[in-house]
């Protein structure tokens, strides 16, 4: 399966290579714009999966400590 953000930054790239190869100057456009707005889904994403990925690291390390603190006190 492909990754989500992967695939909306090769669509962006897609739609760039559409853009440069379009002649009529409104249809190059709304490729570019395309094209930013796939690569701003693809950060969206991408930061929404980094903010996750801490929070579960955080509530790890949080659950390390208390059961490491109920050993420590008989």
């Amino acid at each position: 399966m492909v990754k989500e953000t992967k695939f909306f930054r090769k669509q962006a790239a897609l739609a760039e290579r559409m853009a440069r190869s379009a002649f009529d100057t409104e249809i190059s456009q709304s490729f570019l714009n395309m094209a930013t707005a796939y690569r701003s889904q693809a950060d969206v994403l991408k930061a929404k999966k980094l903010k996750a990925k801490k929070l579960k690291a955080k509530k790890k390390s949080s659950k390390k400590r208390r059961a490491s603190r109920a050993g420590a006190h008989p």
